[in-house]
């Protein structure tokens, strides 16, 4: 069944730990952490630090989605820091093969990402190393945007070459998921949905979460 990956990108930066210890006591496996360069994207969130702080006080699969130029001179930082996977931008380096091969070899697993503009032909080549390939559903850069609905055919599609191929890789949709949207990323056939500002949005969240497990559940 689909799972949820709270995005820290959403929280309080003041109040780090705290966001991190809400999401671990709602008995989530992964937890989404958003690093942004202000070149890739226009803002600026945190780097490998923040990740290592954090790393003490929880078991959850941190899966660190890098927007950034030159992915491949910050993994070393990121692995070092306790990410478990790296998912890196086919759009942010020239090298992406060398650079997933790098990942691999640590015994990280690798992810791959790509925006609304790139289609899944783009990474085709590369489906065969993934352990996770990232959809973005909206433009990367900002929280709280709306889904792009047509980037959700990125997912079906995933979904049949990982059939066809008989791939391995977990698909993850990242942008404008919510109560209204879940639906649809889980029909699509998503396996991971990533969702920022409408969990840490929530007065009660653990209400949220099991709002969004009911409506998932309607889906299988």
């Amino acid at each position: 069944m689909l799972k949820l990956a709270p995005s820290v990108l959403s929280c309080s930066f003041a109040n780090v730990k705290k966001a991190v210890d809400e999401v671990d006591s709602l008995g989530l496996e992964y937890l989404h952490l958003d690093v942004m360069d202000g070149c890739f994207v226009p803002e600026i969130t945190f780097g490998a630090k923040l990740v290592k702080d954090i790393r003490r006080y929880t078991d959850m699969t941190f899966d660190c989605h890098l927007m950034t130029v030159r992915p491949e001179d910050k993994i070393d930082a990121f692995i070092e820091a306790g990410a478990d996977i790296i998912t890196i931008h086919q759009e942010a380096t020239v090298h992406l093969h060398r650079v997933l091969q790098r990942i691999k070899a640590t015994g990280i697993k690798c992810g791959i990402s790509i925006v609304p503009s790139t289609p899944v032909s783009a990474i085709m080549p590369l489906l065969e190393m993934a352990d996770l390939v990232l959809v973005m559903t909206v433009n990367p850069g900002y929280g709280g945007q709306k889904l792009i609905q047509s980037c959700l055919d990125k997912v079906v599609e995933l979904k049949e070459i990982r059939e066809r191929e008989d791939y391995s890789y977990l698909i993850s949709v990242d942008g404008g998921v919510n109560l209204t949207t879940i639906q649809d990323v889980a029909t699509a056939g998503a396996d991971l949905a990533v969702t920022g500002s409408a969990f840490f949005g929530a007065e009660d969240k653990d209400a949220f979460i099991r709002e969004m497990n009911r409506l998932i559940g309607e889906c299988v």
